[in-house]
């Protein structure tokens, strides 16, 4: 049986390419469409990152809550080793920081981690956010 890596689907690779730009945009309906017909809410793209990932870095509040909601890993790492939480301090997107810590989102996964990241921005309530236990 000869099990030749076929190149993906051209129709599947478009679709989710719109699936990550939904994310991006923070285009919270058209998403909801797409994970009620089955794609994974943890669907990761070429570098990693997870839909979450790519929401969170945008500072898409209402669509970080679907992906949560929908059950969506908050500490799911990009090939890079960057959480969705670290992408968020770095973009300084405090309402989605705080929105993930308040769902369980580890401050101290990754590299470097999202504490670090506060630390390196001098973002003091984001550290004091973080060492609230």
């Amino acid at each position: 049986m000869n099990h030749a890596h076929h190149p993906p689907d051209p129709e599947i690779v478009a679709l989710a390419s719109r699936v990550f730009d939904h994310a991006r945009r923070g285009d919270t309906r058209e998403l909801t469409t797409f994970l009620d017909a089955g794609i994974p809410v943890n669907l990761t793209n070429d570098k990693g990152d997870t839909l979450l990932m790519l929401a969170a870095y945008h500072g898409h509040t209402d669509t970080v809550t679907l992906l949560l909601d929908r059950g969506a890993d908050p500490d799911r790492l990009n090939d890079r080793g960057q959480s969705p939480l670290a992408g968020a301090v770095f973009r300084g997107e405090t309402d989605v920081v705080r929105l993930l810590a308040a769902r369980g989102a580890d401050p101290d996964t990754g590299t470097p981690t999202a504490r670090q990241t506060a630390r390196m921005f001098d973002q003091h309530d984001l550290i004091a956010l973080f060492d609230t236990p």
